[in-house]
């Protein structure tokens, strides 16, 4: 489940698409961690970051709060997708061994 590394960006800067990237990055992860029977911790993480970035989709990018809060909700976003992307595939491999 390794996927291509993209450029950082400065933290501040990211757009629309990129919400909109880790948004479904986020709920798919979430989806498929409770399939797998992840660990609830880290689907609770998943979920919390979901919930977050479903609730500030709605709101204007430029809007103030959500300016403030997307760079941590994101970087929230990458730890728990980072988090999972782990465990999945120390939990492939031991079913393949």
């Amino acid at each position: 489940m390794k996927k291509e590394e993209k450029p950082e960006r400065p933290e501040g800067t990211e757009t629309a698409l990129d919400l909109s990237h880790l948004r479904r990055e986020t709920r798919t992860a979430l989806e498929l961690a409770i399939v797998a029977l992840a660990p609830g911790d880290l689907a609770d993480q998943l979920a919390v970051v979901a919930g977050l970035l479903e609730a500030i989709a709605e709101l204007p990018l430029e809007n103030p709060p959500v300016t403030a809060l997307f760079p941590i909700i994101a970087r929230r976003g990458r730890t728990a997708l980072n988090r999972w992307g782990e465990w999945y595939a120390r939990h492939l491999a031991s079913r393949k061994a």
